[in-house]
């Protein structure tokens, strides 16, 4: 029976958060390593659904890189990377593609309607402009050519805000299509912010390979819970920002400029974090606010 009450008590505690959230927008990002279990990954689309059943609008931006890497070995084209981006030939946009589309995005579509959800899978071609970049060496500042690899200059709502109004969950690939009418790879973590930003969402949540934030990188359990943006650069300067993780931090201040409520950096190869995360007292990750924000 003492089982049983807990539940209770849990469901209570998440009462408050389901009631505020409710019609909100919520933009989850899908990558990294939390997508390399497959029950892990059934667990979060499960969790997605749930998001969905009480009222809640999810939208999910994937990556994929693991699988694409794997099918560019099976196919013996070489991995490069360049300045932290992958170098991404003729012959590779189409294995992303191909990848992206037919493989990761049909899955997760799957295994959320499977769970009872009613999922859409949503090429990032149709939503994301984009315009081909170049890599900047970190330290000599010279412009690399990475191939086709894109920055978004723009993004069309009107597919992702169909799907919400017909109540589907939009689940989008991180590809553009540029004005010159070719596809181009697009970084999964800018490709959500940038999304969250178009549609006025009220929280974007990514999912990561850690905890949250780390005061001390060599130790997990220094979760900073709250870094308000005007700490950013400060935090940049100590080095508990750095590498790869910027451009998704100032992308993430981007779009709190832009409107977004939170946006929340949590654990997934956690099972539930995202519901740990949204709907308990506490939380369990590194959550980035403005400064005028209510806590």
């Amino acid at each position: 029976m003492q089982a049983l009450i807990e539940k209770a008590d849990i469901l209570v505690e998440a009462l408050p958060y389901i009631q505020r959230f409710r019609n909100s927008i919520m933009v989850v990002k899908f990558g990294g390593s939390s997508m390399e279990d497959p029950e892990l990954v059934r667990s979060t689309m499960r969790d997605i659904v749930l998001l969905e059943a009480i009222g809640i609008k999810p939208v999910v931006v994937h990556g994929g890189g693991k699988a694409i890497s794997a099918e560019l070995r099976r196919q013996e084209i070489p991995v490069r990377f360049v300045n932290g981006l992958r170098f991404t030939c003729e012959r590779t946009i189409k294995i992303v593609d191909d990848v992206l589309h037919n493989t990761v995005n049909q899955e997760l579509v799957r295994l959320g309607n499977e769970a009872g959800g009613r999922m859409i899978g949503i090429s990032g071609k149709n939503v994301l402009k984009a315009e081909r970049t170049m890599s900047a060496d970190p330290v000599t500042g010279e412009k690399q050519d990475v191939g086709f690899v894109g920055e978004i200059v723009g993004v069309n709502v009107v597919p992702i805000l169909e799907a919400l109004e017909a109540g589907l969950v939009p689940v989008v690939t991180p590809l553009g299509t540029g004005l010159d009418g070719l596809t181009y790879n697009i970084n999964a973590d800018i490709a959500a912010c940038r999304v969250a930003e178009a549609i006025h969402a009220r929280k974007l949540v990514f999912l990561s390979d850690v905890p949250g934030i780390l005061a001390d990188c060599a130790d997990e359990k220094s979760v900073i819970p709250t870094i308000r943006t005007d700490q950013i650069e400060s935090l940049i300067r100590s080095k508990v920002l750095s590498g790869g993780m910027l451009p998704k931090i100032r992308s993430c201040v981007n779009a709190l400029n832009c409107g977004i409520n939170k946006v929340h950096l949590i654990d997934g190869r956690l099972k539930h974090t995202l519901l740990l995360e949204i709907f308990t007292d506490h939380g369990v990750g590194t959550q980035i606010v403005r400064p005028d924000s209510v806590m």
